[in-house]
């Protein structure tokens, strides 16, 4: 089932999406992202850490964790907050975020309601 907008809104959507875009937190958040796309080394060991961590967290339930397992991980987690490709995506991501909840939050305040709970009930389920 599709919804149409009326025309008024779909502008304000494409406007609020175009100057989303355009903002700095976003262009940061792609130049974080074009960097991390090509750097091998780190994006390995962003793969690696996924990897570890599902696996970790399969034998934590099945309480198959070790000491050493859990030393490796740490000892991967080091290594990728020492990496500076990682970390300046990382910030860029969370720069986005909060900006993000800068615009839920007035778009609240225009609406009256709160945006952000309404609008993730409406794609639920």
């Amino acid at each position: 089932m599709q919804t149409m907008l009326p025309l008024s809104m779909q502008e304000a959507t494409e406007a609020l999406v175009g100057n989303l875009q355009a903002c700095e937190a976003f262009v940061r958040l792609r130049q974080a992202q074009a960097r991390l796309d090509n750097d091998p080394q780190a994006s390995a060991l962003l793969e690696k850490l996924t990897q570890m961590q599902a696996e970790l967290r399969t034998k934590q339930v099945s309480s198959d964790l070790t000491q050493k397992e859990i030393d490796a991980l740490r000892s991967l987690q080091e290594q990728v907050q020492s990496s500076p490709t990682i970390m300046v995506h990382a910030r860029a991501q969370q720069d986005a975020t909060n900006f993000l909840r800068e615009i839920n939050g007035e778009i609240s305040q225009l609406l009256g309601i709160n945006f952000a709970v309404f609008a993730n009930r409406s794609t639920c389920c």
